[in-house]
């Protein structure tokens, strides 16, 4: 469910809607726009990559996930409810990206206390289907709120409409979290231990990295592994629209009807292949997703020039492998994280993302280039050649994952206890 009530600040606000209006010419001149969302967006994942894992490490010494949890839901609420305050005028610009930054940063530190607590809603024998059940939710519940607002104001949505909708998400957040904590309880609470500044958390995590590189080094390489196929996974939805509309040409109606049924494919694969997860591993789960999307994403830069229905048919097998993959991550990491340690490790899991964040989006640019250098197109016809720099960052996660050992059931319930 917590997947479910969150989503509608990366479907609706960072994706679809509040993401776009931000940077529309109601703000001023585009191109300005979105350098100055850049960077500031930029800073953003660096105030995560440097927050994540001390905050994670005090949400272990504490034992208070649940409460941690429930405090950073309802700031998220609260931050999406804000973006109402955004009027479409100049001067709205930077509040407007410092509460969507906020939100992020909320957000990132809401899932490091999210992720960590899995354990507590799962087994060792079934926190694949655990795992992949929660990223479906969150894919269908971003999908019914999508057309909820559909419904309400149609796809040609104007700034009052935009400004409605972010009432409506944060009202959503809170109505669909308030069961996880009426019947979700931290299971017991750690024994006191003395509190430790800014200086000393760090401390403490290079010293939790050097116990991890001495006693579970895989989980090490898998951090740096799964940094690099997130991305990839991350860049298939942040590059997805971008090439439907540029490329083949789809209208504005219908990158919205796509991205319907491409969240509705994600989310059934990603609670069908959680059951496959439990069964034959993660790490088979992220290979198969990998190689699928890798074939699927060469596909579509070979056969560009066939029109639409490429990309419908090819476009859905991309997504309907992303979320398997994030699941199977997930659960992967689960499986390994030594006891007592989940926040931290978790912590870790998003700083590494985010320290390399910049992957696809430089593969993606980089292509382009090369493809207008070596065939003397503009930047908008050569546009299709995008598509290969996140096959490129997929493929380089696949390669680094290959020699990481599926964690066994010994060691998920060594992790558990």
């Amino acid at each position: 469910m917590w997947d479910w009530a969150t989503q509608p600040f990366a479907t609706v606000i960072t994706t679809f809607v509040f993401g776009v209006y931000i940077t529309s010419k109601a703000f001023g001149d585009k191109d300005q726009l979105s350098i100055n969302y850049g960077w500031a967006m930029a800073g953003v994942g660096v105030i995560i990559a440097l927050l994540a894992p001390v905050l994670g490490q005090g949400s272990d010494r504490s034992g208070r996930r649940m409460r941690n949890l429930l405090i950073t839901t309802m700031l998220l609420a609260v931050i999406s409810a804000s973006l109402y305050l955004v009027a479409p005028d100049p001067g709205y610009f930077w509040l407007g990206v410092a509460l969507l930054g906020v939100g992020n940063v909320v957000a990132e530190i809401a899932n490091v206390n999210y992720y960590a607590a899995i354990d507590q809603v799962s087994t060792p024998d079934n926190v694949g289907r655990v795992s992949g059940l929660g990223w479906g939710m969150g894919y269908l519940g971003g999908i019914i709120i999508m057309l909820l607002i559909v419904a309400l104001f149609g796809t040609d949505l104007g700034p009052d409409e935009i400004r409605i909708s972010m009432i409506l998400c944060g009202v959503w957040t809170v109505a669909f979290s308030i069961p996880i904590f009426l019947f979700i309880r931290d299971r017991k609470p750690r024994p006191k231990v003395s509190r430790v500044g800014p200086l000393g958390s760090y401390r403490e995590l290079f010293r939790s990295i050097q116990d991890l590189w001495r006693t579970s080094r895989q989980t090490l390489y898998f951090l740096i592994a799964s940094a690099i196929f997130r991305d990839g996974l991350a860049g298939v939805f942040t590059f997805g629209a971008i090439l439907a509309g540029g490329t083949f040409g789809f209208t504005f109606g219908e990158v919205v009807i796509f991205g319907v049924v491409a969240n509705i494919v994600a989310g059934i694969s990603t609670a069908v292949f959680g059951i496959l997860d439990d069964r034959f591993g993660p790490k088979r789960v992220i290979m198969a997703s990998l190689i699928a999307m890798i074939l699927a994403g060469f596909a579509i830069y070979l056969m560009h020039a066939q029109g639409k229905t490429v990309f419908w048919v090819l476009g859905l097998v991309l997504t309907m492998f992303v979320g398997p993959a994030q699941a199977a991550s997930r659960s992967f990491l689960a499986r390994l994280v030594p006891a007592g340690q989940s926040g931290e490790v978790f912590g870790l899991y998003a700083t590494t993302g985010r320290a390399i964040s910049f992957l696809s989006s430089t593969a993606w640019a980089v292509s382009i280039s090369v493809a207008v250098w070596r065939t003397g197109l503009d930047k908008e016809s050569a546009q299709y050649a995008g598509i290969l720099g996140i096959v490129l960052v997929l493929l380089l996660g696949l390669l680094v994952l290959i020699p990481i050992r599926d964690p066994k059931p010994a060691d998920a319930a060594a992790a558990a206890e």
